[in-house]
């Protein structure tokens, strides 16, 4: 039974995220990947013009899951802190559940600031888009506004997300990254007043 072109990618794009994380983006070739993959060049190439468009795909495969985990099923009844710290923990949890596309999104980001900078602005820029939906989000449903730019209190949280994301893959320590969190939520939450009051 020949495979759809959507599952031949999709497959391709998982092989590639197994080896970048496991090997590095340089060790990433298209002959790793497919046989990663197990499949043929040709299939490759049926798929996919070239690595980069396989890469772009990637990057925003593991953002639209990203987008996913950070927004928090319940948003009604809970303070600015709880949907911080809900948000993030959702982060966290995907984190600890796929820490492979994680460690592939970093290795990325650094190719990408050598070799192709407009990727890694373009994978920044939906970080931002991501994060700065989410603060929005959490200050209409709680009545509050945030005292600085939201694009500043969006580049911190993902000052914060990434650093969350390096350490734990470094040391693997849930309980310490899970009180980071809870600490990253509460800083943040500290530049939101409830709207209508001067700052």
């Amino acid at each position: 039974m020949r495979t759809s072109v959507e599952n031949r990618r999709a497959a391709l794009v998982e092989a590639a995220v197994r080896v970048v994380s496991a090997r590095g983006l340089s060790a990433a070739s298209t002959r790793a990947i497919v046989a990663e993959a197990g499949m043929s060049l040709a299939s490759f190439h049926y798929a996919f013009e070239s690595r980069d468009e396989l890469l772009d795909l990637l990057i925003t495969e593991v953002l639209a899951k990203e987008e996913k985990a950070v927004l928090p099923d319940r948003l009604e009844g809970r303070t600015i802190t709880e949907l911080l710290h809900a948000g993030l923990t959702g982060y966290l949890d995907h984190l600890r559940t796929d820490p492979a596309h994680e460690q592939a999104m970093l290795e990325l980001a650094q190719f990408a600031v050598r070799a192709r900078p407009e990727l890694a602005r373009e994978q920044y820029s939906q970080y931002t888009r991501i994060a700065t939906a989410a603060l929005e989000l959490a200050a209409h449903h709680t009545g509050t506004r945030w005292t600085v730019p939201v694009p500043t209190a969006a580049r911190l949280l993902i000052s914060l997300t990434d650093g969350i994301t390096l350490t734990w893959l470094v040391d693997r320590d849930d309980d310490l990254a899970e009180s980071v969190v809870a600490a990253a939520a509460t800083a943040l939450a500290e530049l939101t007043v409830a709207d209508g009051r001067p700052d």
